[in-house]
């Protein structure tokens, strides 16, 4: 449904060592991601998994309430704090369908919600729908709106038109959402910037709390991979993208943002809790197929297989797989996803749980990146510029262990 790369998709896997597990618990805190993988259509540039047979969705509920029974101690009795909707297009299923999982969800595990949110697409959003949801106790949504241009909502092949996602926003207000996000794709290929700025500007005067924006990516097993290898489609280059990502960190800025993550930009009150609960480390349990789990020491993944999934689940057994995670592997993990974040990385808590001392061993690196001017300091820790956020993953890259 959506493109945002970096959250659960890429999945981050793990955090820091054992010491950090134990203030984990501490403060008991965890979400659960559910993932509903049906989609009406395909978007052409979309790689995530789901299937557009919408003939099992009703199965599909009642497995993913199996799996949320049978993990039940996943989380090792920790509250349950966030629980996020995603997919696919999880505005198509049934609120009832919603209703059952959700239920599931207080059965099975301790929790005290303080946020709920469902993805949805803008031309899911009637008036019935919002109600349901509203009832349910959803109080964030996640609208996939992407552009508002007419014509490249069509190259994208999404399902609902500009008209839509404007009228979606004013109904979501009207019932009383006052928590949504509106996605957005940057780096589609023209000759200047004009249509980005005309996107941007329209979502930031739609006023939502929330601003999540990721660049057009070219994925091998889709349409515009396809069109791409066949000599069809001719991708933005990487100056303009960069010059459009730079467009957004200015544009939204201006209008009171906080880039509080590369692709996430809130009010000061209406950052994404679930999702920056990834980014700090918090454990989180993923259900459905492809979904991702991570229990504050090793991760795991189901199969991004529906047939698989629901076939194991009929039969009682668990269809997750786990990865279990080194020590280098959480610390470079916990680089990566940090640097991507306001908060960054601290190297004295490095020292402290892994006995690393990257401010020595990293130390001509460090100074490189920050003649560069791509790095912040405040004491040890450290995060980056807004020129180095759009270099992110690279600056963490070099800092690996």
């Amino acid at each position: 449904m959506k493109k945002r790369k970096n959250a659960k998709r890429k999945v981050f896997k793990g955090i820091l060592g054992n010491d950090y597990i134990r203030k984990i618990i501490e403060f008991t805190l965890a979400g659960i991601y559910i993932h509903i993988p049906f989609c009406r259509q395909a978007c052409h540039y979309c790689d995530f998994h789901f299937s557009t047979n919408l003939g099992r969705v009703e199965q599909m509920a009642d497995m993913i309430c199996q799996e949320i029974k049978m993990r039940a101690n996943y989380l090792q009795g920790m509250k349950l704090e966030t629980v996020y909707f995603g997919g696919g297009t999880p505005s198509l299923l049934p609120p009832l369908l919603i209703e059952k999982i959700l239920n599931q969800i207080s059965l099975s595990f301790n929790s005290d919600w303080k946020e709920v949110t469902l993805e949805a697409n803008p031309d899911d959003l009637s008036e019935n729908n919002l109600n349901s949801w509203k009832g349910l106790g959803i109080d964030r949504l996640s609208l996939g709106i992407q552009s508002f241009d007419e014509e490249v909502l069509k190259f994208y092949n999404r399902a609902h038109t500009a008209k839509e996602s404007k009228s979606a926003i004013e109904k979501a207000r009207k019932v009383g959402f006052e928590k949504f996000s509106l996605d957005l794709i940057y780096g589609f290929p023209q000759e200047n910037h004009s249509l980005w700025k005309r996107d941007l500007s329209e979502a930031i005067s739609q006023n939502p709390g929330h601003i999540s924006s990721y660049a057009l990516t070219v994925e091998p097993k889709t349409a515009l991979g396809n069109w791409v290898k066949k000599g069809d489609f001719k991708p933005a280059g990487e100056d303009f993208v960069a010059e459009q990502f730079e467009i957004l960190q200015e544009q939204t800025e201006k209008a009171g943002y906080i880039q509080y993550e590369v692709s996430n930009f809130g009010k000061p009150d209406q950052f994404a809790l679930h999702n920056t609960n990834y980014w700090k480390g918090v454990p989180y349990l993923g259900v459905g197929p492809s979904a991702h789990s991570f229990d504050g020491q090793n991760r795991g993944a189901n199969p991004s297989n529906n047939s698989l999934y629901l076939k194991s689940l009929e039969g009682q057994t668990l269809p997750f797989i786990v990865d279990n995670l080194s020590e280098d592997e959480r610390l470079n993990e916990y680089m990566l996803t940090g640097l991507r974040t306001l908060w960054g990385i601290d190297f004295e808590e490095i020292n402290r749980v892994f006995g690393r001392d990257l401010l020595t061993t990293k130390k001509v690196i460090l100074s490189q990146m920050d003649s560069e001017g791509w790095l912040i300091w405040k004491d040890k820790n450290l995060s980056l510029s807004k020129s180095g956020k759009l270099l992110a993953d690279s600056i963490a890259a070099a800092l690996f262990v």
